[in-house]
């Protein structure tokens, strides 16, 4: 049997209740086959990249264990953006559903479909912010630390931590 691999996902929304949206898919990840959902951010706010004509986002990062290989893992998070009405209509444009694949083991992939870990994710707080929470001493393949990167690319202020929800 395939061994089980440690993979994180970045979440994020900006549409049609994007709190709910993101609560929903964290909870809706650890549902996808072959898949355990072991823990998730806290939520955060942050600008949106590319246009600004458009709400800001929240985001997540979930950790998975999962026996699905990356591309198989990749074809259940679109069709969870699928589930929750994800449209393309512009690059960096707004979206109920963004789900990427940040890293998968310690694997470093170059396919058409699917580059791991993903490119943009050193360059972006509202991902490694989340991570650092869930794993701070979690290093790339390349060996530099999350912890290291996290806070180094955003102008203060810019991610922010959702308040929590009073149950």
């Amino acid at each position: 049997m395939t061994p089980f691999i440690d993979v994180y996902v970045g979440l994020g929304s900006n549409l049609d209740d994007p709190v709910d949206q993101v609560r929903r898919a964290l909870d809706e990840l650890g549902t996808l086959p072959l898949t355990r959902c072991l823990a998730a951010s806290r939520l955060y706010v942050s600008r949106p990249v590319g246009p600004q004509d458009q709400p800001d986002f929240i985001n997540a990062v979930a950790h998975l264990r999962t026996r699905l290989s990356a591309l198989a893992l990749l074809d259940q998070l679109q069709a969870l953006e699928q589930r929750h009405r994800r449209i393309r209509q512009r690059h960096w444009g707004p979206r109920t559903l963004d789900l990427d694949l940040l890293l998968y083991g310690d694997d470093t992939l170059s396919l058409p479909r699917l580059r791991v870990p993903h490119p943009e994710m050193t360059a972006r707080d509202f991902v490694l912010l989340p991570l650092v929470e869930l794993a701070p001493q979690l290093r790339l393949p390349d060996g530099r630390r999350i912890a290291e990167l996290a806070g180094t690319h955003s102008a203060a202020g810019e991610v922010k931590v959702l308040p929590c929800r009073s149950n």
